[in-house]
């Protein structure tokens, strides 16, 4: 999608947000030639604050190419933020619910029309300690595989330091700094002629986490930890240390210490 034919809506709310973010916000945005001239093409981002999405839409609304974002269905309702999500050819995302692979139609019909469409790969905001991407889910791996288009990873820092994950005071002054990186685009030409099995996936998101995950090193000036954050896995390690915390407790309450609730177990075997 050319810059002429970024459309009314995506004009007027250009007009809208530009100014304030340029007013409150300084930029550092690098890799902007990493972004391709034509052709479809998925941009994966990481997600750190509530207002990320639109410094990076700004960021690539001056590349010329606008992105199409995967976002919320509930963005969608009524109002001013509904008119301007459908308006300017968002991509509503129906979670759990029958229409969920909606979403991914619609966006390998966009990229294969030859437009952008911005994955937010971890689904939600990072959840890690240290805002480092999480584990990412495999919408974007697999759109790419099925097209075969450009995935271009990009990272972004500096809108957590004006709107932190999660809180709703931001911090305008001083003045912050958002920082962009986008890199080449990932290499994933060897996932092609594999079946498109959940383990193909998880390599291909995999490959696309690293990347991004990589640039972000870059622009924080640090490293990551060697593990992803996952979620899921912090699920599963929080309710085995709670149950563990509760048969504790009851060992406690009974009068007996761990250790011979332990030997009484080995006992009954």
């Amino acid at each position: 999608m050319s810059r002429r034919k970024i459309g009314f809506w995506y004009r007027l709310a250009a007009v809208i947000c530009k100014p304030p973010l340029v007013v409150l916000v300084k930029r550092d945005w690098r890799g902007m030639q990493h972004i391709p001239a034509d052709g479809g093409f998925i941009t994966a981002v990481n997600h750190n604050s509530l207002i990320d999405p639109f410094l990076y839409a700004h960021f690539q609304y001056n590349s010329g190419r606008v992105p199409r974002f995967m976002a919320k269905h509930s963005l969608f309702g009524k109002g001013i933020a509904g008119t301007f999500m459908r308006g300017t050819g968002q991509i509503p995302v129906y979670r759990e619910s029958t229409d969920a692979l909606s979403a991914f139609r619609a966006a390998i019909a966009a990229v294969e029309s030859g437009e952008c469409v911005a994955f937010y790969p971890e689904g939600t905001l990072t959840r890690d300690p240290g805002l480092w991407p999480m584990t990412g889910k495999s919408g974007a791996a697999r759109v790419a595989l099925q097209t075969k288009c450009p995935v271009v990873p990009v990272a972004q820092w500096g809108a957590n330091e004006v709107l932190a994950p999660y809180s709703k005071k931001p911090r305008l002054f001083p003045r912050k700094t958002h920082r962009v990186l986008a890199g080449e685009p990932v290499d994933l030409s060897r996932f092609y002629d594999r079946e498109m099995t959940p383990e193909v996936l998880k390599e291909a998101t995999e490959a696309i986490m690293a990347a991004i995950t990589a640039l972000l090193e870059d622009v924080r000036g640090e490293k990551a930890p060697a593990r992803a954050y996952d979620p899921r896995r912090e699920r599963i390690e929080q309710r085995r240390r709670s149950a563990a915390a509760r048969r504790q407790a009851g060992d406690l309450a009974s009068g007996a210490r761990p250790a011979d609730s332990a030997d009484a177990a080995k006992d009954a075997t």
